[in-house]
C-alpha cells in the first residue's frame, strides 16, 4: 500500500498505528512490525509459545482454517464456548494455560491474527501487557527502533458490526506499555499511546470495566481478562517465522 511519508511517520524510529490498514501501510517501511491484541490474540499467543507451542495465525475460522490446520499437522483452536474436555484449545488464554501443550496450534482471529498474516516479508512480533518490557528489550537488542531501522507498533482494535475498525482501549494500553519501554525516537502518535499507559493508574480496573473487558466478563470469561492484565509477567517474545509464532 502506497502512503505519503507524513502518514507513515517517516523520520521516527518508533511508529504507532491501528488495524490491518495501518499495518499494510507501514509494514514495508519497517524493520519490524509489532501486533498488539490484548483481548485476546497476542495474550493467547504469549501463553501458548511459553509452553513450547508453534502458533500459526489465520484470519478466519471456517473450512479454510480447518484445511490449513490439516496441512500443517496442527490443532485448530475453537471458539471459547466450544471447548470440550477432548478439545480444550481456543483463543482463551485461560483455556490455553490449562490445556496440554501441543506442538502446533492454528489460532484464528479476525483482528490480531489477520494483521499478522497480512504483512508477509516483514518480521512480526506478538506483544501484550504480559510481555511488553521483554518485547521492548528484544527489539533494542536487534538494533531496531531507530530512524534507519524503524519499528511499527499496531494496535489491533476490534470490529463494529459493519466490519469497520473499533479502536479498543485495551490495545492502546498494550501498545503504550511497549512504547513507554522503548523510550527513544518515538513519533507523536507513539508518545501519545505511551503517555496513555503511563498515566493509567489501575490497569486491572481499566481492563475489567472497558467495553471489551465487560463483554468477556459478562460472557463468563473473567479469567481471560485477569490473565491479560498480568503486566510484565512473561519474558516470552513471540516472533513470526515460517508462518508460525515461536518464542525467540
Amino acid at each position: 500500500m502506497s502512503v505519503d511519508p507524513w502518514f507513515a511517520q517517516d523520520s521516527y524510529g518508533v511508529r504507532f498505528e491501528w488495524g490491518p490498514s495501518g499495518a499494510r501501510a507501514l509494514a514495508a517501511r519497517s524493520a519490524c512490525l509489532v501486533v498488539v491484541d490484548v483481548l485476546s490474540f497476542t495474550t493467547a499467543v504469549g501463553v501458548a509459545v511459553a509452553k513450547g507451542t508453534r502458533v500459526y495465525p489465520f484470519p478466519v475460522r471456517d473450512n479454510r482454517a480447518a484445511g490449513f490446520a490439516a496441512d500443517h499437522d496442527a490443532v485448530l483452536a475453537v471458539r471459547r464456548r466450544d471447548i470440550t474436555d477432548d478439545h480444550p484449545w481456543s483463543l482463551s488464554p485461560a483455556a490455553l494455560r490449562r490445556a496440554p501443550a501441543v506442538p502446533r496450534l492454528v489460532l484464528p482471529s479476525p483482528n490480531g491474527s489477520a494483521i499478522a498474516a497480512a504483512v508477509p516479508g516483514t518480521p512480526v512480533l506478538a506483544c501484550s501487557l504480559r510481555n511488553a518490557t521483554a518485547v521492548a528489550r528484544w527489539i533494542r537488542e536487534q538494533g531496531w527502533g531507530t530512524p534507519d531501522h524503524p519499528v511499527t507498533v499496531i494496535a489491533a482494535g476490534e470490529r463494529w458490526p459493519d466490519d469497520t475498525l473499533r479502536p479498543a482501549i485495551e490495545d492502546l494500553l498494550g501498545a503504550g506499555a511497549l512504547l513507554a519501554a522503548l523510550t527513544d525516537h518515538l513519533s507523536p502518535e507513539s508518545t501519545l499511546a505511551a503517555t496513555t499507559f503511563t498515566h493509567t493508574p489501575d490497569l486491572t480496573t481499566t481492563l475489567t470495566t472497558c467495553a471489551s473487558g465487560r463483554e468477556l466478563i459478562e460472557g463468563g470469561f473473567a479469567d481471560d481478562v485477569a490473565i491479560a492484565a498480568e503486566l510484565d509477567s512473561s519474558t516470552a517474545v513471540p516472533l513470526l517465522a515460517d508462518g508460525a509464532f515461536t518464542a525467540v
